[in-house]
């Protein structure tokens, strides 16, 4: 998709885009061949957006996306998924939900479509800024406010990637609320983790760190693993329905992706026992 795409050069927004898609011009060679005549924008419009497809054609030989990020309007940065899926990463934090000063991120689960990487608080979750960089393009649910703010304030990682974030997209869309609601909405299930949710994790993470039981760490990083995971299937989905508004749809709709092994397995006594006692706190 991102070779039909103009939106990202000076003097052509959506609409221009969508005129030059109309009169059979649709993609960076086609546009990069006309001369004014053949367009429905100005000389020197057209020689602009010329000047800026070189540059163009080097960042994509590159396989560089920030460029592209920066240069489209925020509602179409999902049109860099397809063409940099090979670099994109998957990411979700859990927190200790405490507040203020004090709250920290308890654990992170990435996801690049082939491995799955975990990092927990006063473990391994330093390695986190170095396997972060691997990656030139990043996709969460909310990450924009809340997690990569988080993991730049506490692990000092600069997040520079490009970054799609799916709660925007989504609600393009007509998929509002959060993460577990637009996943019922788009048929994902989540089994023994039906139900849990961030506050769960929080109790999670404090009945750990009383206990040190490894069964209830890993109900916490199966929680975190699946809310990674389940963003490619989101994204998947989500970059198929704004195709839908564009005449490319059959030539670029992506197949659902894999499910993958999951390396945690949830607890069913554990979340059994914490709803227990949060009922009877109450």
């Amino acid at each position: 998709m991102l070779k039909h795409t103009f939106c990202h050069l000076q003097g052509i927004g959506v609409q221009t885009e969508r005129k030059l898609w109309n009169a059979g011009i649709t993609n960076w060679e086609q546009l990069a061949a006309c001369s004014p005549r053949d367009v429905p924008m100005p000389a020197g419009r057209l020689r602009l957006a010329q000047l800026g497809l070189e540059e163009s054609f080097e960042h994509l030989g590159m396989r560089d996306p920030l460029p592209f990020y920066r240069s489209l309007p925020s509602d179409q940065q999902w049109r860099l998924f397809e063409e940099f899926r090979e670099c994109t990463v998957y990411l979700d934090i859990e927190t200790s939900g405490t507040g203020g000063p004090w709250d920290h991120i308890t654990t992170i689960a990435l996801y690049d479509g082939r491995r799955i990487l975990c990092y927990v608080h006063e473990d391994n979750i330093l390695q986190f800024r170095e396997d972060i960089e691997r990656y030139r393009l990043v996709v969460t649910y909310n990450g924009k406010s809340f997690d990569v703010p988080f993991i730049r304030r506490e692990l000092g990682a600069p997040m520079e990637q490009a970054h799609i974030d799916l709660r925007f997209v989504l609600k393009s869309l007509g998929y509002r609320g959060g993460l577990k609601v637009c996943e019922k909405r788009l048929g994902l299930q989540r089994n023994e983790l039906d139900g849990v949710d961030g506050l769960f994790a929080v109790l999670l993470w404090q009945e750990f760190r009383r206990t040190w039981d490894r069964r209830v760490l890993d109900t916490l990083l199966a929680y975190n693993v699946l809310d990674a995971v389940n963003l490619e299937h989101l994204m998947v989905t989500a970059y198929n329905a704004k195709l839908r508004e564009t005449p490319f749809y059959g030539e670029h709709r992506l197949a659902a992706p894999p499910r993958p092994v999951l390396p945690y397995r949830a607890d069913e006594d554990t979340i059994v026992r914490l709803r227990c006692d949060t009922e009877r706190s109450f």
